[in-house]
């Protein structure tokens, strides 16, 4: 192939023995790791999606080729140009590649700083305008690369919470279908078009903007920062253990979503990262970090995020991290999924007589929450029920469910002693509160910005910067004393102290806390249904209904001028 192509390109340079020796090398060193580069990467497609270890060295040595390529072109580009005909749209379809292996590698280790260097070739594609050509060629295909790499340049931004680029590249890649459609009068344009009313609606999920002075928005990031979680302090006794392992799972009906990502799954996994490494200093330069460098702090938990996975291939994905997960460690499973509910009465009340969530099925059609069975005797087949998850219980399992058959999973029982805690959302919320369903669930978003979810319960849609500053700080005072009422508690679980030493899960138990505690003293969460719900239980008086934690609520509620819409009448004992 490389022969072939060597050939055609000379003879389109000038007579093939009027070219140097060494011009002739260059052209076939450039054929030969070309060729390499695009054997490799289609490679990429054939390893297993599971697993750390089996991927590291085939994604070495795919970075290592394509490194080469990337330097070679930029050494040998005058060479390229005259003899072999190098087009600008080819270099940034090299660029393109290089974009999408670090943001693969991103998605392979949860680290964060991979996706400024993926970031770092998209943005060099745009600057330099490397597909700038692609229209004038009578080449559709050539189209769609240019189309691809905009989705993918989104996704990377939409990661690095980068909305007014997002913005700027929806509306570029708007104008670029519309000229596509119109040219070539191909059958995609529905799907294209759908593209883009997909990265808009989630654009738009967050239900409170936040405005500096000039009425510009600003853009909030939640990921875990040094200030993020509440310090362990000097008498707090908790457990040593580390979440190592993560699967986020998003089978969710009709919920906005971007490239195989519901929004909560999106909210989620940001919840579980840290802030990316060195973002200012790695923003503009396009180049390459070293594969093999550290950061000095402890990683992010590894993740797989699984988008309406069948059973077959959540288990799969669930054993796989079960099998690798380190000593002292925690794997946590976090289900945003429509509820499966058990048809008619059962005489027993085992761990699948209750129902789980929707595992997807492309046989089953779902009306609603509701699925048809073919005979009422039998378990539904498409469902993650509870007992389930009751052999991978052999480790210690933290597990979050938002769905409206969450309470399925409190009907847990500890076989094997090992730390496990279910945090669960509430099955309803009140009609009162305007349906954001589609936009996310109310649950995960005090999970990953607990603010803006207090914010929206309260009634507010919009906050000035100052106000917004305020309000966080002291959440993070509330933070704190949750964390003391958790640690000081005589009669809570272990289970919760052994988690509470990782910094991830000592966040998310004190958000799932003033979650709950907002809710219950919220004027129209009334009903039981509506509030949040824990395996093994929480001691109310000490936690969520605690006089304490109340006064507080009420405190911030009265910063932002909205007390009224919460109960004054817990606090009798102030």
């Amino acid at each position: 192939r490389t022969e072939l192509a060597l050939k055609e390109t000379m003879s389109s340079g000038g007579a093939e023995d009027d070219i140097p020796q060494a011009e002739r090398k260059t052209v076939t060193d450039f054929c030969y790791l070309l060729d390499k580069s695009k054997q490799l990467f289609n490679g990429l497609r054939d390893l297993p999606q599971y697993g750390q270890k089996q991927w590291q060295s085939y994604f070495g040595r795919t970075f290592d080729v394509y490194t080469k390529l990337w330097k070679f072109q930029q050494q040998h580009r005058q060479v390229l140009d005259n003899r072999y005909g190098l087009k600008r749209w080819q270099i940034g379809e090299i660029a393109s590649k290089i974009g999408q292996l670090y943001y693969h590698y991103y998605l392979r280790t949860s680290e964060t700083s991979y996706l400024n260097e993926a970031f770092s070739f998209y943005s060099a594609i745009r600057q330099r305008s490397y597909y700038s050509q692609v229209n004038k060629e009578d080449r559709p295909e050539l189209v769609v690369k240019k189309l691809r790499y905009y989705a993918r340049f989104i996704v990377v931004c939409l990661l690095l919470n980068k909305m007014d680029v997002v913005k700027d590249l929806v509306k570029e890649l708007s104008d670029e279908i519309e000229d596509y459609t119109h040219r070539f009068n191909t059958e995609d344009q529905v799907e294209w078009n759908l593209v883009l009313q997909e990265v808009a609606a989630f654009i738009e999920a967050d239900p409170v903007m936040v405005l500096n002075d000039d009425n510009t928005i600003v853009i909030t990031s939640n990921r875990l920062s040094e200030t993020g979680a509440p310090l362990l302090e000097q008498g707090m006794i908790v457990g040593q253990l580390a979440l190592a392992d993560a699967l986020i799972i998003g089978n969710c009906n009709n919920q906005v979503k971007f490239s195989e990502l519901t929004i909560d799954m999106f909210r989620m996994l940001q919840a579980l990262e840290r802030e990316p490494m060195n973002l200012a200093s790695q923003m503009n330069k396009p180049g390459m970090q070293e594969s093999t460098e550290k950061p000095a702090r402890r990683e992010n938990p590894h993740k797989y995020l699984l988008y309406k996975p069948t059973f077959s291939q959540l288990y799969t994905f669930l054993a796989a991290s079960f099998k690798e997960l380190p000593a002292n460690s925690v794997l946590l499973i976090y289900l945003s999924a429509t509820g499966v509910f058990p048809s008619g009465r059962s005489d027993s009340e085992g761990p699948y007589d209750f129902g789980g969530v929707l595992t997807n099925s492309n046989r089953d059609i779902i009306n609603g929450d509701a699925l048809h069975k073919r005979n009422q005797s039998y378990k539904e087949m498409h469902c993650l029920h509870p007992g389930d998850l009751y052999p991978f219980t052999r480790k210690p399992l933290f597990i979050i469910v938002d769905s409206s058959n969450s309470v399925a999973y409190k009907n847990f029982t500890n076989l094997f002693g090992q730390p496990l805690v279910c945090l669960l959302s509430p099955t309803a919320y009140p009609k009162a509160l305007q349906d954001q369903s589609q936009r996310g669930s109310l649950f995960t978003l005090f999970l990953n910005n607990p603010l803006m979810a207090f914010l929206f319960v309260s009634g507010l849609s919009s906050m000035r910067r100052g106000l917004w500053e305020k309000c966080q700080d002291y959440l993070r005072k509330i933070n704190r004393d949750i964390a003391q009422l958790l640690t000081h508690s005589r009669s809570i679980d272990q289970s919760f102290l052994q988690f509470f030493g990782d910094e991830f899960l000592r966040l998310l138990l004190t958000r799932f806390i003033f979650c709950s505690a907002t809710m219950r003293m919220h004027k129209i969460f009334r009903e039981t249904r509506n509030y949040p719900e824990s395996y093994p239980q929480l001691p109310r008086d000490e936690t969520v209904e605690n006089p304490h934690l109340q006064k507080h609520i009420l405190e911030l509620a009265s910063i932002l001028d909205v007390r009224n819409v919460f109960l004054e009448n817990t606090l009798d004992d102030y």
